[in-house]
């Protein structure tokens, strides 16, 4: 049996990339989480009879051979399927246009920073000539419209213009967006937006204009996102972040940024959630909310105000490569230490860093041969042991690296990472089970 399953809260660009995939997996079965965005939950109602999905609980995932994961690569946001995580005889396939690292180790993928996923999707399903209806060319066009906001996010790209315009000619039908796209405005979402402004404040860091609100919501509430959008716009800042107190000790966090200095999706990723430069999100349990807004101007501005050192919360029996080992070995290493990436040292010296990232720039089968000093990256940010997490985690965020060697007077001591940085700081704890379907991440 082969699967297509993708993300918790599915938003469009997620189902019509499900959907894609079985275009190109015409054998696959295609498999939702419990947790759907609401427009999308609309969506499938109105078109069951033209789409058959089947939950989790529906899957025997013994008989799993095949994995194709589209729009996230992270297994805790894969509903239901982390009994897969230990097979290692299960192919997995990857199309995600977060371009960032992930724990899935796929056999094959393509990972590449995109405005919508869809848009990667639609490049193979034009190699493959395949045939794209008018419904699969609306629910496309639903899909990246979403993620790149009718094409005016910053994270747009050229690609995503032309496969809108493609879809057009393929005969999209512009009244779905109006109908499924765009999103609900209530009751619920004006109060909010009215209490979130009333106790708004605008901060200046690293010379950016940014807002950040806490306040409690009593249950559900659907568009967070678009109250938190609203909330930008109105207040006329470069940045906005909510955060949402909901019953049961959990704050679901969600940023909305039109400035390339305040990368939303590497913040979010830092707090164990996820997303794009401009737009992302995270749910935390059992933790303060002006803790959270504290971690977040940490991570803008950069400041050091965490106690400890790197020394105290590194990893000393560090993972290291020769230059001379080939890609093949490296990523063999990798995914049995079940870690991401590792340093590259030749006689105690650190010369590069090698990731699962890295594996996406290999294009032909006889690259696998090759020493790993070819794709290696450098030059390799470091730190000594003495600096505190909270600055490891400025610069993990700031140049978007999942780890830092821990260096000290030249040789290599140690290696510190975004969850080990996270973990420390303020004893953060992400929430890596259910997540509430307001938490819109593309």
């Amino acid at each position: 049996m082969e699967i297509v399953a993708t993300h918790k809260g599915t938003d469009f660009d997620a189902l019509a990339s499900v959907v894609a995939a079985h275009l190109l997996f015409p054998d696959s079965i295609c498999v939702l989480p419990e947790v759907l965005n609401p427009n999308v939950r609309s969506f499938i109602s109105l078109h069951k009879d033209l789409f058959t999905f089947a939950r989790p609980k529906e899957i025997d995932v013994d008989r799993v051979t095949r994995l194709i994961v589209v729009d996230t690569n992270s297994w805790h946001r894969l509903d239901g399927l982390q009994r897969l995580k230990q097979r290692e005889d299960v192919e997995i396939y990857l199309y995600d246009h977060h371009g960032s690292d992930g724990d899935l180790h796929p056999t094959w993928q393509c990972l590449e920073d995109m405005g919508a996923n869809i848009t990667l999707m639609l490049r193979y399903l034009k190699k493959r000539q395949a045939d794209i209806t008018p419904i699969h060319a609306s629910l496309f066009l639903a899909g990246l419209y979403e993620d790149t906001g009718n094409l005016t996010f910053p994270t747009t790209t050229a690609e995503d213009a032309h496969a809108a315009a493609f879809l057009l000619e393929r005969g999209a039908d512009l009244k779905i967006l109006t109908a499924f796209v765009s999103p609900a405005y209530g009751r619920k979402q004006k109060d909010l937006l009215f209490e979130m402004l009333q106790t708004a404040q605008r901060s200046r860091l690293n010379d950016r204009l940014v807002s950040i609100n806490q306040l409690e919501i009593d249950g559900y509430v659907e568009n967070l996102a678009v109250v938190v959008q609203m909330v930008r716009q109105v207040l006329n800042v470069e940045a906005a972040f909510g955060l949402f107190l909901i019953p049961g000790d959990r704050c679901l966090i969600i940023g909305r940024s039109i400035a390339d200095a305040i990368n939303v999706g590497t913040i979010m990723r830092c707090m164990g959630g996820g997303g794009h430069p401009g737009a992302g999100s995270t749910m935390i349990k059992a933790v303060n909310p002006g803790v959270l807004a504290a971690w977040i101007r940490i991570l803008i501005s950069g400041e050091s105000h965490a106690s400890g050192q790197i020394r105290d919360l590194m990893t000393t029996s560090v993972v290291t490569l020769t230059p001379e080992t080939t890609m093949a070995s490296a990523f063999q290493i990798l995914r049995k230490r079940r870690i991401h990436g590792a340093p590259v040292v030749k006689k105690d010296q650190l010369l590069g860093m090698i990731s699962m990232r890295d594996m996406k720039r290999l294009k032909k089968r006889t690259q696998h041969r090759l020493p790993v000093k070819a794709f290696m990256s450098r030059p390799v940010h470091t730190i000594p042991p003495w600096k505190n997490p909270a600055e490891a985690a400025h610069v993990m965020v700031r140049y978007d690296i999942g780890r830092l060697p821990v260096v000290n007077e030249g040789q290599l001591v140690g290696i510190i990472t975004r969850s080990d940085s996270m973990s420390h700081f303020y004893g953060l704890c992400p929430l890596h089970g259910h997540i509430d379907p307001a938490c819109i991440e593309g």
